[in-house]
């Protein structure tokens, strides 16, 4: 049931026609919740909660905010190994260290 769950969602982002893969989501939204796995109706709960954003996806292109995401985790990746660098070379001085 968890498979054929994914391969909804799946389906409905990978439509070519934009329209038809909201209507999907649309009946993802109505349904998942109702599932008896208890993981897919918090899925469902979840993307309930989140319906305008997760809904906006078809409206706008297939805009998201993935590339956004990845820069920001690599700008925090290196944020954390230069701080580490300081911390081991002396440079910055931490409480946890003392």
């Amino acid at each position: 049931m968890a498979w054929s769950c994914a391969q909804q969602l799946r389906s409905a982002h990978r439509h070519p026609d934009p329209a038809v893969g909201r209507q999907i989501a649309e009946k993802v939204l109505a349904t998942f919740t109702t599932c008896p796995v208890p993981e897919i109706a918090r899925l469902g709960r979840t993307l309930k909660r989140w319906s305008t954003a997760f809904l906006a996806y078809f409206d706008t292109s297939r805009s998201n905010s993935g590339g956004t995401e990845a820069v920001n985790g690599l700008i925090e990746l290196h944020r954390c190994v230069a701080r580490g660098l300081l911390l081991i070379g002396g440079g910055l001085t931490s409480p946890h260290l003392e």
